[in-house]
């Protein structure tokens, strides 16, 4: 039996309301199944089982985040036992971020950065979520790295996904 789609939006958006607007751990677990994963690509933090999940986002992940955070939903793709968020975040890096920026000190710099987030769904409730988003991106726009001698992109990334029209090919060699 398939779960109904609209469930499963209304689902992660319980959850990352849980994780970014009220914080509740104990309401963010309740969304997930009983042996979820969670996995942030770019910098492998996350966990596996309940009891890592929960110290993930006890430790790492809930209230890191500064309060001037800000998602805007891009597009939602809601199949039988997935959904896929595409999103932009934008937010000044003035905190300790270990789940996204591990070890790296609050530099003051705004950030603004595409991410996805495909979510797994077992039995009405999260199994899974791996996010994605471009690392280099991020430590480019917290000058971490020099964009400027590598084929990166800044903020530029989000302002093309919402405005199609923008400069792309931007970062290939003129000849």
């Amino acid at each position: 039996m398939t779960a109904d789609p609209k469930h499963l939006g209304a689902m992660f958006d319980a959850h990352t309301d849980a994780e970014f607007k009220t914080r509740d751990i104990n309401a963010t677990m309740a969304t997930m199944g009983e042996m979820p994963h969670v996995t942030h690509v770019p910098t492998m933090t996350g966990g596996h089982g309940q009891d890592e999940v929960r110290r993930f986002y006890e430790r790492w992940f809930i209230g890191r985040w500064p309060e001037d955070t800000e998602i805007t939903p891009v597009s939602r793709t809601v199949g039988e036992d997935r959904v896929v968020d595409e999103m932009i975040i934008r937010f000044t890096h003035d905190c300790e971020m270990p789940a996204l920026l591990p070890g790296v000190a609050p530099t003051g710099r705004k950030v603004v950065i595409p991410f996805v987030v495909v979510v797994g769904f077992s039995g009405g409730k999260i199994a899974f979520e791996r996010i994605y988003w471009d690392q280099a991106s991020m430590l480019a726009q917290l000058g971490l790295i020099d964009a400027a001698k590598l084929p990166v992109s800044g903020a530029e990334q989000a302002a093309r996904l919402i405005d199609p029209s923008l400069p792309s090919n931007t970062l290939i060699p003129k000849t």
